[in-house]
């Protein structure tokens, strides 16, 4: 299959400087601001964003190096197949987050609950709808005895080395 190749449509911004301390799903940022630069060449695919009060980012896991096809997540002791975790060292690091919208002036978004760290190159904007996204969930796999420790635990730099 042929590459696929992508280009950055904005940045986004954080106080958190590299991955480790990060807070690892929005669930766990909450109250943490940051912003998104989107470049100017794409600030009129904006236009009436500021109408959704959160807001899909996917964004490029840009310090991750390497993958490995089973990781031990943040969450757990254990190994897991890559596709069953949110792991950022991935066959293709890619991310997303759900952020709440705070504001939008010109080309900047202002951000609230973010986990992203400082610099992480912007791929697209979803805006979220519970109507398209929500879904009644019966089971989360591994995660049912872990999710507890989420407001807790923090990136310790683990898949930046791989």
């Amino acid at each position: 299959m042929d590459v696929i190749n992508y280009r950055p449509v904005g940045i986004i911004h954080s106080p958190f400087k590299g991955p480790k301390g990060t807070p690892i799903q929005p669930a766990a940022a909450t109250g943490i601001d940051g912003t998104v630069e989107v470049f100017p060449e794409y600030a009129e695919g904006l236009k009436d964003i500021e109408g959704f009060s959160h807001i899909i980012l996917i964004y490029h896991f840009h310090l991750a190096r390497g993958y490995s096809l089973k990781v031990k997540p943040f969450l757990d002791d254990q190994f897991h197949g890559v596709f069953a975790t949110r792991a950022p060292a991935r066959p293709n690091p890619v991310g997303f987050s759900v952020v709440r919208l705070v504001r939008v002036e010109e080309n900047v978004l202002h951000v609230r609950d973010v986990d992203i760290v400082d610099g992480t190159p912007l791929l697209d904007i979803k805006p979220y709808v519970p109507e398209f996204d929500a879904r009644e969930t019966k089971k989360v796999g591994w995660l049912t005895k872990n999710l507890h420790k989420l407001p807790v635990l923090r990136d310790d730099g683990r898949f930046s080395g791989l």
